[in-house]
């Protein structure tokens, strides 16, 4: 575990966090719901604007960018009679869809959480145990939506509030820092066509049972000394003996360089989805209104026109079933 290396960081100076805010209050009381804020209507937030578009540009060897400083504003309780708190209108949504829609386009899944752009990432009473954003239990390496041919190419973690003990750590591994852990002949393993992924619980959810896996596909892809990572230790498997041993080599590696972040509020953790895998310390939840509460959100580059056409000019990627012919 590498929790004692450089965290990439940008702090927010008071200016920009001012502007960022006052922004997201205006889109916040004009909206009333998600949706992104028209470009004319930015604000100028000079150096935070620079960091999130040079991160885009190339996430470098790191995979990630933790902007500090932002503000959140008041925060109603994590939970209501056991139930999760939602914030549709809050500004933080607002705040939320600008850093998105600077990496790119801001999208949700119609498969996933109803299609909704931000999701509330807090411990749900009876979920404790799910491998998913409504546990508490640890979470470990993955990428996100690892079966589906759109993944995100970014996502975001926004905290509103920290665990009662304050250890709850995001945890971050670059791929690009692992694979100089990792022999040739395991990263030639990981390069080949031996691996298969299962949906996560979030897609099947409604599913009313288990899909079939998604592959064969890669665990690593792209050039040599830039490559790219699409891997859910949960959810990604082989049925070769060499291909379950890189997998094991693989996550192995991934802890020695992992980076725990433990957010604070006002934090707000960038990852690039292709570069790095993420996961979560395990923390106890209380559901006495002020357990841990992460806000999420995915972005993408670039969107095929056959599917821009089947979202009519919204921002819900739709579902698996429908755009089938991508894969």
């Amino acid at each position: 575990m590498s929790s004692a290396l450089t965290i990439p960081l940008y702090h927010v100076p008071e200016d920009e966090r001012i502007r960022l805010w006052e922004h997201s209050e205006r889109v916040a009381g004009g909206r009333g719901q998600e949706g992104a804020a028209p470009e004319s209507a930015r604000p100028d937030l000079g150096g935070l604007d620079a960091a999130i578009r040079g991160f885009a540009a190339d996430a470098g060897v790191d995979g990630f960018l933790l902007l500090r400083g932002l503000e959140i504003g008041e925060i109603p309780p994590t939970h209501t009679d056991g139930r999760p708190t939602t914030l549709d209108a809050h500004p933080t949504s607002a705040t939320l869809q600008l850093v998105a829609e600077t990496l790119g386009t801001m999208v949700g899944y119609a498969d996933e959480k109803d299609g909704r752009l931000v999701h509330e990432v807090q411990p749900v009473p009876g979920d404790e145990t799910r491998i998913e954003n409504s546990g508490s239990v640890a979470f470990d390496f993955h990428t996100e939506n690892v079966h589906h041919p759109l993944r995100p190419d970014y996502l975001g973690l926004l905290c509103l509030r920290q665990d009662h003990l304050g250890v709850a750590a995001t945890r971050v591994a670059s791929v690009r820092h692992a694979l100089a852990l990792l022999d040739d002949d395991t990263v030639a393993t990981l390069r080949g066509l031996w691996f298969l992924s299962n949906y996560p619980t979030s897609f099947t959810r409604a599913a009313g049972g288990e899909l079939p896996p998604v592959g064969p596909h890669p665990v690593i892809f792209g050039d040599e000394d830039r490559p790219f990572l699409r891997f859910n230790s949960h959810n990604t498997f082989s049925t070769t003996p060499a291909g379950r041993a890189a997998l094991v080599r693989l996550t192995q590696a991934l802890e020695e360089v992992c980076h725990d972040v433990v957010l604070e509020p006002g934090d707000c953790v960038i990852v690039d989805n292709n570069v790095a895998a993420h996961g979560r310390s395990g923390f106890t939840p209380r559901y006495d209104g002020q357990d841990r509460w992460l806000r999420r959100f995915y972005s993408v580059r670039a969107i095929p026109r056959t599917v821009q056409h089947m979202m009519g000019g919204g921002r819900v990627v739709p579902s698996m079933a429908t755009i089938r012919g991508l894969w």
